[in-house]
């Protein structure tokens, strides 16, 4: 899978609550969500994100609690992807399981300045910033995760395989 994108920078630790603060999960609509991601570390992040843009964060991004909500907001918010240094590992899971493309590079996230574009190929497990015109060596996703991601998460990708055993009809 092929993604590129424009980056919005964030630092090592950023947790869930700062994600989509707690306030905030009285609803599991995905676009009322968006409308609140981040907001408690740059309150206008949501009104200048676009579709298709990249956050590119430190170290643990994702720390926390284990709420799906966070990698849900920032998906339905219009991110195609993150490369950060590293994640928690109940983010990384939930953000798989949601079909939300993550990538670890930590020097990729080293280089980069706010609003560089990025080219991230998951399948070769390459990084480029287009501004310096370096590439990073990321790893690539094996070939389970790349059936959940392109099934849009883990309860689509696990629906199209059973349809394609046929042991469910469509």
């Amino acid at each position: 899978m092929r993604i590129q994108g424009k980056n919005w920078k964030f630092p090592d630790d950023v947790d869930t609550d700062v994600i989509i603060p707690a306030r905030y999960l009285m609803t599991t609509d995905e676009n009322e969500l968006a409308e609140h991601v981040m907001e408690d570390i740059d309150p206008e992040f949501a009104k200048k994100v676009e579709k298709g843009d990249i956050i590119v964060a430190g170290n643990n991004f994702g720390c926390g609690s284990s709420r799906e909500h966070a990698p849900i907001a920032i998906k339905a918010a219009g991110v195609s992807c993150i490369i950060a240094k590293s994640y928690a590992r109940i983010f990384y899971r939930n953000a798989i399981n949601i079909g939300l493309p993550i990538v670890e590079c930590p020097e990729a996230v080293d280089e980069a300045e706010e609003g560089d574009e990025f080219e991230i190929d998951t399948d070769e497990g390459w990084v480029r910033n287009t501004r310096t015109g370096k590439s990073y060596e990321a790893a690539p996703f094996p070939d389970y995760i790349k059936d959940i991601i392109a099934a849009g998460g883990l309860m689509e990708a696990v629906a199209k395989r059973v349809r394609e055993q046929g042991r469910v009809s469509s």
